[in-house]
């Protein structure tokens, strides 16, 4: 039996918790859920025994968990991820554009291996990885993403500091750049950017365009890549998580399914 700890109780936990037993019946168990200690009261309410709540680390993997999965944002991987890996506990990243401070990065790549576990990355809202991480193999020439989002997706950003978003009448590009810098610019947006440039042609090769379109609802997420095995592009627009309209319905499935192929026979 798979043994899974989650850091953080919000939209794509909840639906973690949810999932998993339908697509693993018995064979995942959670045994812990980690929140910040000034949650922790009314969260331990809120949950009323059903899983068991911990604002300790050091407690939280005494429960034992094979494999952590930080579904908590950028801070969660910052605070907890190298502790968690030096223990000898795989840990799950969806923050993946918190990878994009190298500093950090290397810190945790080198705590795995010390601990002798492994960091897995879903593929998140985006779709394609496979066909990209396997195109690398052969040879990258260019890889662009990009990200359409009504423009109200971006108010609080960077880009509410240049642009009245509530205003605009048309598509607007509101960056272009590589993927680091988008990702330090954009980082509650950043997390495909990064999951693209990790599985292609790296932080700072990786293209991204981020456009703020007032005639859309969704969020539409692109990928055009051009290598010596081929080239395709890539387009899916993402709707929102029952859980939370702000949350994509395909991340939190992208880690519910990366955890069950952890303790699957046959692995897609």
């Amino acid at each position: 039996m798979l043994k899974v700890g989650l850091i953080g109780i919000g939209a794509i936990s909840q639906c973690v918790i949810d999932t998993l037993p339908k697509v693993s019946g018995k064979e995942i168990e959670i045994v812990g859920v980690l929140v910040r200690p000034e949650t922790y009261a009314d969260i331990v309410a809120k949950v009323d025994g059903r899983l068991p709540i911990y604002q300790d680390l050091k407690a939280f993997l005494a429960a034992g968990p094979d494999i952590v999965a930080e579904c908590a944002g950028h801070g969660a991987v910052q605070a907890y991820g190298e502790e968690i890996l030096l223990s000898g506990t795989s840990l799950l990243i969806i923050s993946v554009g918190a990878l994009a401070n190298e500093e950090l990065a290397q810190r945790l790549k080198a705590a795995a291996k010390f601990g002798g576990c492994k960091i897995h990355l879903p593929s998140g809202a985006i779709g394609g990885i496979d066909a990209l991480a396997s195109a690398k193999l052969g040879g990258l020439n260019r890889v662009c993403y990009r990200a359409r989002k009504p423009a109200k997706a971006w108010i609080g950003s960077e880009a509410d500091k240049e642009f009245d978003l509530l205003s605009l009448t048309k598509p607007t590009v509101i960056f272009t750049g590589n993927a680091r810098q988008a990702a330090l610019l954009y980082p509650k947006n950043s997390n495909v950017a990064a999951t693209v440039a990790l599985a292609g042609l790296g932080f700072e090769a990786t293209d991204v365009e981020l456009v703020a379109d007032p005639n859309i609802t969704e969020n539409i997420h692109e990928i055009e890549v051009d290598g010596a095995s081929g080239r395709f592009n890539i387009s899916l627009v993402g709707n929102p998580s029952t859980y939370n309209p702000k949350t994509s319905a395909l991340t939190a499935f992208s880690v519910a399914r990366t955890l069950a192929a952890l303790d699957a026979s046959i692995v897609i």
